[in-house]
């Protein structure tokens, strides 16, 4: 009975949570009144022998009713959309322990006292302050900012807001999931001095002291390793991340090299460490515990082990913060130290099932979540394959075949969640979960207790040590496997056949095993049709990226922003939507002009993709020209057809950079794409003078759809340039709330007076257009991946 109730309470949850608008309360009453009705029929099914199958019927349909009204009520109050870019003063407890960014600090603050509309949870940044007490003659005011601290803060606040892209990284679901229900920034102006304000550097709770602790591990570990001397330490973050799950100081250049070799959840606060540090905590006490025979007499020594495990896991996710992966885990063992203590400890598939059914209603969104996924389908595959097992093997035979059973039973999740697999994860996860598991972590967890820095020495030299052979091994670009979005139907086929591979010895049907996996690993996303286009306006904020498609060809046009020193439009959003839409490699790239809202994202484009031939209009010695000196340069009359869909540049004129220009906007490369059923016109940064002379030039520039230039800006759009285009749908690339004000509200007026159609990303997400034989198709992933949680935006 468990099982199926696990499998119900599953599905209702996954419905709930594919909703774009939450269900009217009276809808919810009266699920629940229906929920109760088919207990009642459960309670008493009918006699004979349908009994049964009615009684497993009804209460699955009651399960499922009840996690799909349980997720409709879990909801996190938002921000009201009235008070978006006020100023607000908050009074609350600095939650987590608050990280360096890209010029300041961001943290999460629990608030206590709040105006009417603001919820209880903020994600805010307090940026690095100017002039004096930037040059150190004044306090920094943020000095006293750690974990667990009590403040006064004057804070601007907007909406929980993030990219939508076809295949993307879902911001606002991570946001809803940890309670956030808004982000801003903390004001630091001089008027705004007096209200930000330290109250209590020790705040007087529970999770407020876990949070000093923890902030004071980090304070340790930092002394320990020099402060973050990367020359030296270069894997001190990792063992922050193991310690106190504070991941931020792991490079990206480590995290990649994490996610090749398929060990990245080595590096964080998993099961697999909480499960090991629990069975630690459990053999040392029974050890100890066997060698006092007054507390044998008491207890048996495998009881007191099961609690010690359990506190010590429960030790080790306090210290990780509790993060909601830390908190699955626990649950986990929870249930099955509690079966084990009550003396009936069902099947492994039980346990599964019940562990589940403890978990959803605590965090409803896990079902959205890879890591839910991920962490019950490893324990699942592992139940499964060991089932097949007959006789004693020795520990090295069971360590590999249980390395072979996770990659193959994962494999479907890893191309469905992410579309990339490590080809080297088996082999390097063989040495290091040991190593990090049992000799690492344990160090690391030792040094905690004891002052002692020559533990976190010999924990970062073997980490070292590990990572050297893991680095070379990663080195080929073939370790790790990229493929296409599978579709559902293939997903479904690769489950199967990675079933059907790991089944017990003598399964009949094993050879087909390949034949059922084979989509899942090389799938063939639809592409136009010869003559055919489509062409998809990319959601990265403040700037833009397009992808045009055809046949066989791929181009893309901009990259999107820089958004740090770290972190870019190019690998955070477009190589993930590439990738997933089954793009290998690129034929053409243009980069239209240097500024960094469209060149930011070029380097990891370059980096993550083949691109055969690279058009821009940078000047010469830009670094993109010196990553790529084979870049040539887009000039106006130039063209190239790729499978029946023309490709002509409007703009610069030929020695436009040589002659000169007020900006590098006025530079801006400007492509015009037409298929046997369309055209589109994408402008980038183009201004109004270059507007005036392409129209004085007589240049055909009618199209169906235009990328407006320079994100809708009062610079351009002029009316002589929208009466020459002529465009039916108009695309504004801006960010949600961006301090440009694009696109503005004088040119918005003129595209409206035009008859066009506007569309923006910030409101509508990425927009995708089909030219083909049925006509102009429009997709706007705001709208088909619309959920409840989602900020729905209410703009001109």
């Amino acid at each position: 009975m468990i099982g199926p109730a696990a499998l119900s309470l599953v599905l209702g949850m996954w419905l709930a949570q594919r909703q774009a608008l939450l269900p009217a309360p009276h809808l919810l009453y009266g699920l629940a009144a229906l929920a109760v009705l088919s207990v009642a029929v459960a309670v008493r099914p009918p006699r004979g022998g349908r009994g049964r199958v009615v009684r497993v019927a009804a209460v699955a349909l009651a399960v499922a009713i009840a996690g799909f009204v349980w997720a409709g009520v879990r909801v996190a109050q938002r921000l009201d959309a009235g008070l978006e870019g006020q100023d607000v003063d908050v009074v609350g407890v600095v939650a987590g322990l608050p990280g360096r960014v890209d010029r300041g600090i961001r943290f999460d603050f629990d608030v206590e006292q709040a105006p009417p509309g603001v919820p209880p949870r903020l994600a805010l940044s307090w940026y690095d302050v100017r002039g004096a007490a930037a040059s150190g003659l004044q306090p920094d005011p943020r000095a006293g900012l750690r974990g667990g601290s009590r403040w006064q803060l004057r804070v601007r606040l907007k909406r929980p807001h993030g990219n939508m892209n076809p295949h993307g990284f879902d911001y606002e679901a991570w946001l809803f999931e940890r309670g956030i229900g808004a982000t801003g920034s903390v004001r630091a102006g001089a008027a705004d001095a007096v209200a930000n304000r330290l109250i209590e550097a020790h705040a007087r709770c529970a999770s407020c002291f876990v949070q000093s602790l923890r902030h004071a591990v980090r304070e340790r570990f930092e002394r320990a390793f020099a402060h973050g001397d990367a020359q030296r330490y270069p894997y001190a973050g990792v063992l922050a991340a193991l310690a106190i799950g504070d991941q931020r100081a792991i490079a990206p250049a480590q995290w990649d090299m994490f996610a090749r070799a398929g060990i990245t959840h080595l590096v964080s606060i998993s099961g697999l460490h909480v499960t090991m540090v629990a069975a630690l905590f459990g053999a040392c006490v029974a050890a100890l515990w066997r060698r006092v025979p007054a507390l044998a007499l008491r207890c048996p020594a495998q009881r007191a082990a099961i609690l010690a495990g359990l506190l010590g896991a429960t030790a080790y996710c306090a210290l990780a913060g509790f993060g909601i992966p830390a908190q699955r885990t626990l649950i986990m063992l929870c249930v099955a130290g509690g079966a084990l203590l009550a003396g009936r400890f069902p099947s492994p598939s039980d346990a599964l099932a019940l562990a589940v059914c403890v978990v959803l209603p605590l965090h409803p969104m896990a079902v959205v979540n890879p890591g839910f996924w991920l962490s019950f389908g490893a324990v699942g595959v592992l139940f499964y394959a060991a089932s097949g097992e007959f006789g004693a093997a020795h520990r090295v035979a069971r360590w590999l075949r249980a390395q072979a059973a996770i990659t193959l039973g994962l494999a479907p999740l890893m191309m469905a969640l992410f579309q990339q697999m490590s080809l080297v994860s088996p082999l390097v996860n063989l040495v290091a979960i040991p190593l990090v598991s049992a000799v690492i972590t344990p160090l690391v967890l030792l040094a905690v207790v004891l002052p002692v820095d020559a533990l976190l020495w010999l924990a970062h030299a073997l980490t070292a040590w590990l990572m050297e052979p893991i680095e070379w091994a990663t080195a080929p670009d073939w370790v790790l496997w990229h493929g296409a979005a599978p579709p559902v139907w293939a997903v479904l086929c690769g489950v199967l056949g990675a079933a059907t591979l790991l089944a017990p010895a003598g399964w009949p049907a094993r050879a087909l095993a390949l034949p059922l996996m084979l989509p899942l690993l090389v799938p063939a996303p639809a592409r136009p049709a010869p003559g055919d286009m489509r062409v998809v306006v990319l959601d990265v904020g403040q700037g833009l990226a397009v992808h045009v498609q055809t046949a066989r060809h791929d181009l893309l046009f901009d990259a999107g922003p820089r958004y740090g020193e770290q972190a870019d439009a190019g690998e955070r959003l477009v190589l993930p939507y590439l990738r997933a839409s089954g793009v290998a490699r690129l034929d053409t790239f243009i980069v239209s002009h240097a500024d960094s809202d469209h060149a930011g994202g070029a380097p990891s484009v370059l980096a993550g993709l083949p691109v055969r031939e690279l058009l821009s209009s940078v000047p010469a010695g830009d670094a993109l020209r010196l990553l790529r000196p084979d870049t040539r340069d887009c000039v106006a009359g130039t063209g190239w057809t790729r499978d029946g869909v023309r490709f002509d540049m409007l703009h610069p004129p030929a020695g436009a950079d040589r002659r000169g220009a007020r900006s590098s906007n006025a530079l801006s490369c400007v492509l015009r794409v037409s298929s046997r059923h369309g055209t589109v016109l994408i402008t980038g940064d183009l201004l109004a003078d270059g507007e005036r002379a392409l129209v004085e030039r007589g240049v055909t520039l009618d199209a169906d759809v235009l990328v407006s230039p320079h994100h809708g800006s009062r610079t351009s759009s002029s009316a002589a340039f929208i009466d020459a285009v002529d465009a039916r749908e108009v695309v504004h690339a801006v960010g949600y709330r961006n301090r440009f004000n694009h696109p503005n509200p004088a040119v918005q007026a003129r595209y409206d007076a035009s008859g066009a159609i506007q569309l923006r990303s910030d409101r509508d997400g990425a927009v995708t257009y089909d030219f083909g034989a049925a006509g102009l198709s429009r997709r706007c992933s705001r709208e088909i991946d619309a959920r409840y949680w989602h900020n729905h935006v209410s703009l001109p």
